[in-house]
């Protein structure tokens, strides 16, 4: 493999990344069970998600919050290529998100909810470039006031 196809590769996969992040903040989370394998794995924590049909109930669950406004900022997006059909990720993230009135154009924050990252596995497939794990791992979370 060379240079320009390792290239190709990682673009694809950051491709990947972004547009998570844009379906689950743009209100189109629906869509993003299709960037995961039949087989496909999304955790956090102790919360696991198996297979797109459960990947698809929780975003869907997502979609249907219309209350929510978040914004998923990834950075620092690092893709090592395996091979031609499989690579490995890992990606910063900063996460706002706040429940409100629906139809809003802007939501109160003053620190983000979570800060982490997201550890990928990616794997070529006939439908292109899939998921075939994700695992969110939390490093801060914001201080709940009461």
């Amino acid at each position: 493999m060379d240079d320009m196809q390792k290239m190709l590769i990682e673009r694809a996969c950051e491709r990947l990344v972004t547009e998570y992040c844009h379906f689950v903040d743009h209100g189109e989370a629906a869509k993003i069970a299709n960037q995961f394998t039949e087989d496909g794995v999304w955790a956090s924590g102790k919360v696991v998600r198996n297979g797109r049909a459960e990947i698809a109930a929780a975003f869907n669950r997502r979609q249907g919050n219309a209350a929510r406004i978040s914004r998923h900022v990834c950075c620092n997006l690092l893709i090592d290529v395996i091979d031609e059909n499989n690579a490995t990720g890992v990606v910063y993230l900063t996460l706002y998100r706040h429940d409100g009135e629906v139809g809003r154009r802007a939501a109160p924050s003053d620190v983000p909810d979570v800060i982490g990252e997201y550890r990928d596995q990616f794997v070529r497939t006939a439908e292109g470039w899939r998921f075939r794990r994700r695992d969110v791992g939390v490093s801060f979370v914001k201080q709940k006031v009461d």
